[in-house]
This record gives structure tokens, sequence and C-alpha cells, in this order.
């Protein structure tokens, strides 16, 4: 077997690498003979030198081979979502009840928080009793039962890439789009997945800053994964401004109870969710087209299904069963909430640096064992356009942290001109 430091030596050349080369490789990750040095190393020499699209196909089918590959027996078909992440995008605990509303099966993997942008898996982690990686078997039966379960990679799916990716998160190495690629379709490969739809951001809170890029990951994901034999389409999304109004991780679920409940339905974040979901739903064979899709999943949410699947998965894992009833007795709330005015007209957002304060608030990690506060974050954000009302609220754990957090949200917005409103949805990549 080559020694490792010889395949980061060949890669940071800029040659490329064999696949029996990659999977010792990642066998050495996933077996612990890789040390961390080395897996960071690698991650760098693969972000300035690139994959080619035979190396990223071998990366990803080893990193998904690293560990079990779940096969279903369902009555329906199984779906999945992916976003490359961004700020207040808390799409994906609405949208996999609503599809498991409509008769799909969605065994969604999620990550923590990567770089500047919220992990899914984090804000469920803000739920008392919430068990984010169940075993194997009370994943299955979670999906089989209630028709979603959203939880976070367990030791026996797709380890090699469980490392990586806490590598790739503290060593300036995330926004590679062969490491995105491999680390994105791995999970999914593993999960037994019958249809794909992948959000790639673009924006200044996105890892993909141009549209350029965005489309390179696109193209990149859907030709990986059709090349792995599962059906993927793509959506390019917009990030040049907050998906939801909130950013953190508590005040995130409650905005996605919101949602579900109808208290609050942002067009923005509605449209999005909506167009995600009319694709897994085509996808998975449960509409005709995606008007029609659109159709049912107004109609789980208005009738109050898909907040009742939404229940019973949190319910399944651990969670307080009546969350959506009292949501404010069991997510928790900073001590201080601190309102910010509004003086001008919104003419342009840094979206990142939104992301960047809420780490600073402690709401995200600067290393991998840094605990989160689930607490922290801003609430009301202010959009595009926007003249009146607040900049948005900061919740933070003392005065001085909100000080900091103020400064930082004060910062990131730029004021004048109302801007051109982008659409929510730029454009869509994939076959059909």
């Amino acid at each position: 077997m080559r020694l490792p430091q010889e395949t980061i030596r060949t890669k940071r050349d800029g040659l490329p690498l064999d696949p029996a080369e990659i999977r010792a490789f990642v066998q050495g990750l996933t077996e612990g003979s890789v040390g961390e040095g080395q897996a960071a190393a690698f991650a760098m020499a693969v972000f300035f030198r690139g994959l080619s699209l035979p190396e990223r196909v071998a990366l990803t089918r080893a990193m998904a081979e690293s560990g079990r590959v779940l096969a279903w027996d369902l009555p329906g078909p199984v779906l999945d979502k992916h976003s490359t992440g961004g700020i207040g995008d808390t799409v994906s605990l609405p949208l996999a009840p609503m599809v498991a509303a409509c008769g799909g099966y969605v065994p969604m993997i999620s990550g923590r928080g990567l770089g500047h942008t919220g992990g899914t898996l984090d804000k469920l982690a803000s739920i008392p009793g919430y068990d984010t990686t169940p075993g194997l078997e009370t994943f299955r039966r979670v999906v089989g039962q209630v028709g979603c379960a959203i939880i976070g990679q367990t030791v026996e799916l797709a380890p090699a890439d469980r490392r990586l990716y806490a590598i790739r998160d503290v060593t300036g190495t995330v926004e590679s789009l062969d490491l995105i690629t491999a680390s994105i379709l791995s999970k999914k490969l593993a999960a037994g997945l019958d249809g794909l739809v992948m959000d790639v951001k673009q924006g200044s809170g996105a890892f993909m800053a141009s549209l350029a890029e965005a489309r390179a990951l696109a193209d990149s994901i859907v030709t990986v994964a059709g090349g792995a034999g599962l059906r993927t389409a793509a959506l390019i999304t917009d990030m040049d401004a907050p998906l939801a109004s909130a950013a953190g991780n508590a005040v995130e679920v409650a905005y996605a109870i919101d949602y579900l409940t109808g208290a609050r339905r942002e067009p923005r974040f509605h449209a999005v969710t909506l167009a995600l979901g009319a694709e897994m739903l085509t996808a998975g064979g449960l509409a005709p087209d995606t008007a029609v899709a659109t159709q049912r999943l107004e109609a789980v949410l208005d009738s109050g299904r898909a907040a009742e699947i939404f229940c019973e998965m949190v319910d399944a894992l651990g969670g307080p069963g009546d969350l959506l009833d009292m949501p404010t007795r069991y997510l928790p709330a900073a001590p201080v909430q601190r309102p910010v005015r509004l003086a001008g007209t919104v003419a342009g957002i840094d979206t990142r640096a939104i992301g960047l304060a809420v780490i600073g608030l402690g709401g995200g990690r600067i290393r991998p064992e840094d605990a989160v506060d689930p607490r922290v974050g801003f609430t009301d954000l202010a959009g595009p356009g926007d003249s009146a009302g607040l900049l948005g609220i900061v919740h933070a754990a003392d005065e001085a942290a909100a000080d900091r957090a103020e400064a930082a949200l004060r910062a990131a917005y730029c004021m004048g001109e109302a801007p051109a409103i982008r659409p929510a949805i730029i454009e869509r990549v994939g076959a059909g």
C-alpha cells in the first residue's frame, strides 16, 4: 500500500491519482492510519490542484463505501435534498416532513456548521432530547414509521467523510468544488436514495460567490451522481441575502416552526422550499410535473399534515412531542435580546459577514471541539430594499457580546438606493 505522504505529494505536484491510491487513502482516513496533519495536507493539495472527473468519482465512491450503504424496502420513493450551505437556510426542517406528507421517504443525513454557514445538525441539537446521532436501526425505523428523519452522520455511514468534513471546516478548504462534491454525494450514496435534489447557493453568503462557480458545482454534483446511478437535479438559488430573517440555531428552529404552522411564511424562503420540494416529488414519481407537485406541497402545509409529521419525527427521536405547541418552553433563549434599528435603505448585504457574526456570538465553531451556544444569533433581519423597522435583533449571551454583534451586523449592511431584487431561484441544472 502506498504511503499517505506519497499520495499527498502526488496531488501536491498536480499529478493524477489512480482509483486504488484514492481508495487506500480513504481507507486510512477511516481506520485512523492517516493522521490529522496528513488529512489536512491532502485537503489543501486538492483545494489548490483540483481533481479530474475520474478522480472525483473515485473519491466519492470510496468515501461512500467507507462504511455501510443502506438499502430500503418501503412503499414509496426514497428522496433527499441537500444544500451547499448559507445563512438563514433552515429549509430542511420543514421540507423533509412536507415531502413525507406527500408520500416520499426522506432519510436526511445532515452536517453541522461548516465555515461561516449554519448546520442543520446544530439547529436540531438545540431541541432538548433530540437525538441527532441515533443508531442505524432507529434511523431506519423512524424513516419507515414517520416518513422522515433528519440526523447526523453515524459512525457506520461514510465515516471517512465525517472525519474529513471536520478537518475542512478549520483548515480553509471548505470551498473546494471537488471536496464539496465528494462530501455531499458520499453521504447520499450511502443513504441508498432513489432521487436527490441539490440546492447550490450563489452569492455573498455562499461558498460559491459567482454564478460560474455555482454552475460548476451544480454540474459536478449532477454529473458525478449520475455516473453513480443516482438521479439528481440541482437548483442554483440566491444567497446575496439571508434566506430566512433568522440566523442561528434555536432561532432558526423557531422560524421553521412558524413556517410549518403558518405563523410566518416569508416569500423567498417559501419559494425555495416549494421549488426544492417539487423537484423531489417529480423525481420520485409522486407528481407528474412541478406545478402539481407545488400544489400538493402547499396542501400538506395548509392542512397541518406537514407540521404533524415534524412533531412525530421530533418525538420519535427523543425530543418533545408538543414542541410546536409550546416552542418557547423548550427552545433555549439568549438572556440579551437587543433590537437594532434600521437607518436608511438596504442597498446590499455582506451575507457571509452575518454568518461570521453568529460564530462570533458562539453560535458556530472556530475549532472542531468547540461547543456551540444554541441560544445566540439574529432574528428579524432586514432584506434588500428594506427601509424601515429593524436591521435585526441580536440574541447574545451577555451585553459585551451583543455590542460586538451589533457592530458586526451594522457593518454587514450597505445603505443606499434600493437594489434590483434577484429571484430566489436563479436556474436549474439537470436532466428532465
